[in-house]
């Protein structure tokens, strides 16, 4: 992990196209805002971490399940 120090107004860049910037600090909390393009999709970790955990749940079956699934499309 890189750990850099940066005060208001500055930044770091990440690749050529994405920007970081400390934008206010408050007592435990910092805002910072983030400029990168569209194509890049950018989350809150405990977000990310909950999006994961559904599309694994949502893979995750066994094959008794798929045979619940077929007995009902032979009726």
């Amino acid at each position: 992990m890189l750990v850099l120090t940066r005060k208001i107004g500055e930044s770091i860049m990440i690749g050529n196209n994405i920007e970081v910037k400390v934008l206010k600090v408050d007592g435990g909390e910092v805002k910072i805002g983030i400029t990168a393009p569209k194509s890049v999709r950018v989350l809150r970790r405990e977000l990310y971490d909950e999006i994961r955990m559904e599309n694994k749940k949502a893979i995750d079956f066994n094959l008794k399940d798929i045979s619940e699934v077929k007995r009902f499309d032979d009726r």
